[in-house]
């Protein structure tokens, strides 16, 4: 009788331990690409809960206060889509290099997504185009 019982225990303990949630991302890592000072910022992670227990988000964070990520407030069951959005501030004309952290009870309980492009400025000429158009003027 003790080792049926031992049998069972050990039979719930492997079932607990395989009853996971998993977040799996389409992506992670998004290109905005060059796009202008001012433009839409904003841009989705997608992901799916391919575990079989709902998938929790508990914290989502960024490198830089200038890029904003907001998270799913409910759980997202098993078999289910979700959505991490994040809004870069496009009023800085810079390469575009972040880091947004997720952090949630999945199997791999912390994922790193990345964002990455250029934000210019098209009113405003480069140093080097205002000096190669005084050199043509001369």
């Amino acid at each position: 009788m003790k080792h049926l019982i031992t049998i069972f225990f050990v039979g719930l303990f492997s079932l607990a331990v395989n009853a996971q949630a998993k977040i799996e991302f389409k992506t992670e890592t998004i290109d905005y690409g060059t796009i202008e000072k001012g433009a839409n910022g904003v841009r989705v992670f997608e992901f799916t809960n391919t575990g079989n227990e709902p998938l929790v988000i508990t914290k989502v964070s960024s490198s830089c206060g200038c890029t904003i990520p907001k998270k799913p407030k409910d759980p997202i069951l098993p078999g289910k889509t979700g959505e991490i959005e994040v809004k870069y501030d496009t009023n800085r004309v810079n390469p575009i290099r972040k880091t947004i952290t997720v952090q949630s009870n999945a199997e791999t309980p912390t994922v790193a997504l990345k964002i990455k492009g250029l934000v210019v400025d098209s009113s405003k000429a480069s140093v080097l185009e205002k000096k190669d158009k005084s050199i043509v003027q001369q």
